[in-house]
């Protein structure tokens, strides 16, 4: 698999976003970059409310899902202990990707486009290839290639509520 962003490049589960942080060092990401311990807190810091979501959202979500298939957060008793520890790290089995998603058929992991309108976006220009199937105004499918439309990935958009039902998603895929 191929992108720019923060995680590993073999990730199990990978989430595309519309924006990257900006940061001088991130303007010219052109590969996935494993993050290091207290990098996280620093581009909350730099970048602010809005990326700390993001990040805290993700933790929730692969906290809240612990699939050894995906990311086995097993050893972590709180799902900040995860997100400051392990998360998007070397060795970690996620992604956070900042490119236009790129499907092969034989991958077998979940892609996670955050927000309808990035999505749509996307097929637009021709730069998303799904048969999304909409589930409702803010969730969509493509079963043959892993892919998941939800909101994006802040508090009021992607409640705990909605978390679950995207983990829910997740699991249907049978990964």
């Amino acid at each position: 698999m191929s992108g720019s962003g923060f995680g590993n490049n073999q990730f199990s589960l990978g989430v595309y976003i519309a924006n990257f942080p900006n940061m001088p060092e991130y303007q010219e990401l052109s590969n996935l970059t494993p993050l290091t311990q207290g990098e996280i807190y620093a581009i909350g810091q730099a970048c602010g409310n809005g990326w700390r979501k993001v990040f805290n959202v993700y933790a929730k979500l692969i906290y809240a899902l612990n699939s050894s298939k995906i990311e086995d957060v097993s050893a972590f008793s709180r799902w900040q202990q995860y997100r400051d520890e392990a998360m998007l790290q070397s060795g970690s089995n996620i992604a956070l990707l900042f490119s236009s998603p790129k499907f092969l058929h034989v991958e077998r992991c979940v892609k996670i486009i955050c927000g309808r309108t990035y999505a749509k976006a996307l097929i637009k220009t021709g730069a998303l290839n799904a048969e999304l199937t909409w589930l409702d105004n803010e969730f969509a499918i493509d079963e043959q290639n892993h892919v998941i439309v939800c909101p994006y990935f802040d508090y009021r958009q992607l409640s705990n509520k909605k978390i679950d039902r995207l983990i829910k998603l997740i699991i249907s895929f049978k990964i």
